[in-house]
């Protein structure tokens, strides 16, 4: 097999922990502690190679992928602290609305610090898709940011680059988009990356368990807390409506019942900044079991973020690059259904994750 060649779209603390993961399974070939799949399909975590990005932050323009990653304002886990140079020079990218404008009112190291750079015009991020023979565009920016998400999905449509939307910016479930990547001939994984073992996977499992198990889930609530760069971007709530159906509808998804708008709650509450890149979930879940008695379920979650979501991505990659050796186009559903909260398709988590298996084996 050959390598993978990735771009990525956000130089901030998911890209750091995945370029940080790459190193680390890169040097340590049996530690595969944190891997839900070591080969996939014959590509292995060492096979995939980070060849452009692009970022806005004045920090990390013009730096090697290898040193941006580690620059502010990221803040996620060191794990490992020497990364190869990647030969891949992060370049200025397209602002739209990938920046919130509130985020100019906080004077501390986790808000953007604009590059006075030019941005790229599509021909030019094409053009670098291109040359740098990228097989793979991984999309990493701020949440609600739906007109520069869908300016980098053009640019791989134009370029024939596989596209994971990692944010939850419609594209891959979006009828529209998903036929523009059919008929290009180009695969899409997601939308709306679902962490190694964060609070929505967890909430899943457990509406889930009530609906197998006869217990009737009457109201539950889901809030995070976090004091990373994304937390303070979605402390404007005006940029959280994609974010709250997407994670709303992959709990909704798997209940026995659809819960009333009112007894259900479910998104990012509040920007604690000494929280870094630590986040933490409250969950709750009411219901009622034998006989109409009464129960309730309370969990506190913590985790390191970005980290949490490195491990999926890298199988969302190998996947996304299987669909490309393929000759496969459009949504890739299995691998948009295992690894993502908003997919064209829903499916409980065991049926996704056999289809996935389904996926990778055929041949």
């Amino acid at each position: 097999m050959t390598s993978i060649n990735i771009a990525v779209v956000g130089v901030g603390n998911c890209a750091s922990s995945l370029v940080q993961g790459l190193s680390h399974y890169r040097d340590g070939a049996n530690d595969t502690i944190g891997l839900m799949h070591w080969d996939l399909g014959g590509y292995r975590p060492s096979d995939i190679k980070v060849v452009a990005a692009w970022d806005v932050d004045t920090r990390k323009v013009g730096k090697d992928v290898a040193e941006a990653i580690f620059a502010k304002p990221n803040c996620t886990a060191i794990f490992c602290e020497t990364i190869e140079t990647t030969g891949a020079t992060v370049r200025m990218g397209k602002i739209l609305d990938g920046v919130a404008e509130h985020m100019s009112e906080y004077q501390d190291d986790r808000t953007f610090m604009l590059a006075d750079a030019p941005e790229p015009t599509k021909e030019e991020v094409v053009a670098a898709l291109r040359e740098s023979n990228t097989d793979v565009l991984m999309n990493y920016l701020p949440v609600g940011s739906q007109k520069a998400s869908e300016f980098y999905a053009e640019c791989a449509l134009e370029a024939g680059v596989a596209f994971v939307n990692n944010i939850p910016v419609f594209i891959a479930s979006n009828p529209e988009w998903a036929a523009k990547f059919e008929a290009a001939g180009v695969p899409i994984i997601g939308d709306d990356i679902k962490a190694q073992l964060g609070a929505t996977i967890v909430h899943r499992v457990l509406t889930d368990l009530f609906a197998k198990r006869g217990v009737k889930l009457e109201r539950t609530y889901q809030l995070n807390t976090g004091g990373n760069t994304d937390f303070l971007n979605m402390s404007n709530h005006r940029r959280l409506a994609s974010k709250k159906i997407s994670k709303t509808e992959a709990v909704q998804s798997v209940a026995a019942e659809r819960l009333d708008d009112e007894n259900v709650h479910i998104g990012p509450s509040d920007y604690v900044p000494w929280q870094n890149d630590n986040k933490v979930c409250f969950l709750r879940m009411e219901g009622s079991m034998f006989g109409g008695v009464p129960m309730n379920l309370e969990l506190r979650l913590s985790v390191e973020d970005s980290p949490n979501s490195a491990g999926v991505a890298i199988d969302m990659i190998r996947c996304a690059k299987l669909a490309k050796d393929r000759g496969l186009a459009g949504p890739i559903d299995a691998a948009s259904a295992y690894f993502c909260k908003h997919p064209r398709t829903q499916m409980t988590d065991d049926l996704a994750a056999q289809a996935v298996e389904d996926f990778i084996t055929i041949q």
